[in-house]
Parts: C-alpha cells; structure tokens; sequence
C-alpha cells in the first residue's frame, strides 16, 4: 500500500476498500484444503493413542523454495543471505565444479536459509563452502536426520549446519534419499567433526553415509534392531520393565476418555 499522487491517502489502484484480498485467510484455506496425511499424533493408528491428540489432522505440504531476493530489508538476520547465494553461485560454476543444478532449491524461513543439495553433489558442495574465500564455512556443527514417510522418494533427510567462523554466517545444507535406497555421501572427509554425528544419524534414523571411516551404533546397544526415531518404528518401542510391572508401549496402552 502506498500513498496516492496527492499524498491525501492510501491509492488502492482503482479498487474499493474491502475488496483487498485477505491474504493470511487466503493462506489458511488453503492449508485446510490440502491432502490429509494422517491423523493423530505420532502415527498412532488405533486407541492406543493417549496423547491426547487422537482427532488431529496432519496435512501435507508441498517442496517449499523462495526467490530471489532472499534478503529481507525488515530482518536482519537475512542481511548476508543474498551475498552467500552470490558466492555459491560463482563458486559451483568455477572450473570442476558440478554447476548450479547441484542445488535442488533454496528456502528462507524465519531468518534461516537452507541450500537443498542433490544428494550425489553433497561433497563437492560442502568442499566449495568450506575452501571458497567468499564462503569460508570452516565448521559444520553436525547433521540433523529427519524421517517424512509421506515424501515419496525423498523420505529420508540429512541436514547439515554450517557456519563460517570467518564471516559469521550461518547456512545449512540438507540433502534427500529415498527409504529404499537410503545413501547419501560422507562429508566426514570435509568436515571431520561429523564423524560421530553421521553415526547418530544412522543409528537413530538408518541414514547410510557412504565413505564414512566407522559407520557403527553410537547410541543403542549394537545388537539392537531398527533405527528408534524413524516415524514407521513402532511406538513407544519396547515394553518396560519396572518394580516387577510391566509398562506396555503406548500404542498398546488403553486410551484415556
């Protein structure tokens, strides 16, 4: 909205007042008319779900990416990112370098910026960050595993957050694989803090860092079956035994009324 040519108020370009479009009610219909994924909380299926959150409706939601310009004028915290996707830029179009269709999409969401990698370019990407004199991402504090079974063919995410101690930016760099080939590359070779944290990730969410030197358990016992944190792990996990009780599950649990 801004002022008319006589400066005498708001010029609504020949429109009426209230005919503006209700941009946030717009947004959430929307929302509300998107696809439901499932219902309740923790994808628990039957009664046994005692969160409380039995009736909840989990919508999808489609890829997000944003566009150019990625700096907000009105948030600081978004000051460097266009200047960061600059460089990246130049850096991926330089000699060896795999080119810009290495990033699949680019999102800016509450101050954050997160560079979405083709999962065979992670490497090479994570090398130009770090070596890069306009970049200088010198230290990945680790990856984050997240599981969204209703992604079909990018199930499994490994998020990388970076940050250049030189210039003091902070990015992160999230890749995707599918639940039935679930490989992405090692950046330990890059990075080597991410040693134990490629581990993790593994273990808790059956992520495999191909090149990784030690790919083993680092937080349940080695003998043990599955990968507890993704969603499709059955709820609760095992019973437990506690005072001579045993503690079902919760989705074995009555529900509460």
């Amino acid at each position: 909205m801004s002022a008319n040519a006589n400066g005498n108020g708001p010029d609504h370009g020949g429109e009426q007042p209230g005919q503006e479009e209700n941009l946030p009610a717009r947004a959430g219909e929307e929302r509300l008319a998107a696809p439901v994924a499932r219902t309740g909380m923790f994808g628990a299926k039957t009664t046994g779900d005692t969160s409380g959150y039995g009736r909840l409706l989990v919508r999808t939601t489609p890829p997000q990416a944003s566009e150019r310009p990625f700096t907000d004028p009105d948030d600081p915290r978004t000051a460097s990112f266009d200047a960061i996707a600059d460089a990246l830029e130049r850096a991926l179009r330089s000699e060896g370098a795999p080119g810009v269709q290495a990033i699949e999409r680019v999102l800016v969401d509450r101050g954050e910026i997160t560079f979405h990698v083709h999962r065979e370019h992670l490497r090479e990407v994570a090398r130009l960050l770090r070596d890069d004199p306009d970049l200088r991402f010198e230290l990945c504090t680790g990856v984050s595993g997240v599981h969204y079974p209703d992604d079909t063919g990018h199930e499994l995410h490994a998020v990388n957050h970076l940050r250049s101690l030189t210039h003091n930016y902070e990015i992160r760099i999230e890749t995707a694989c599918p639940d039935s080939d679930p490989h992405v590359p090692s950046i330990v070779g890059v990075y080597p803090t991410n040693d134990w944290h490629e581990r993790e990730a593994w273990d808790f969410f059956g992520i495999v860092f191909d090149g990784h030197p030690s790919l083993t358990r680092i937080e349940m016992p080695d003998d043990w079956h599955g990968h507890p944190q993704r969603k499709d792990y059955p709820l609760g996990g095992i019973p437990v035994e506690y005072r001579g009780a045993t503690i079902p599950p919760p989705d074995e649990r009555r529900s509460y009324q």
